[in-house]
């Protein structure tokens, strides 16, 4: 299956997951929305997608972040992470930065570097 089509049925699952949860059903989420509850039922099933207009309804509507419809990303993370870094000040947030960029280029270094040795081998 091609990463497009598992994609698409990833996300209409999540549409699907969030329509259930609203209590809507197909007919009365495509009217907000401004679709057809036979086209809602195509999005929802993985054989199409909906428009960036769509999308931000959607978004607007259930609350949840395009991110998370799109790839399942976990919002509560975000909010969590910010809610931990209160605690630091700027000074400490952006010497933690620097130093997870340090860490970045080193790992992504070795990881060439390891990629090199096992091609030569």
């Amino acid at each position: 299956m091609s990463k497009n089509i598992e994609l698409m049925e990833q996300i209409g699952e999540r549409i699907r997951n969030i329509r259930n949860e609203l209590k809507m059903n197909k007919e009365s989420l495509a009217r907000a929305l401004g679709v057809t509850g036979q086209f809602l039922g195509v999005v929802e099933s993985g054989r199409s997608n909906i428009s960036y207009d769509k999308l931000k309804k959607l978004c607007d509507i259930s609350g949840y972040s395009a991110d998370y419809i799109l790839f399942g990303r976990n919002n509560e993370i975000i909010s969590e992470t910010k809610k931990g870094l209160e605690e630091f000040s700027n000074e400490q947030i952006q010497d933690a930065c620097e130093i997870i960029s340090k860490i970045a280029v080193f790992m992504k270094n070795n990881k060439e570097s390891f990629e090199n040795d096992e091609q030569q081998n």
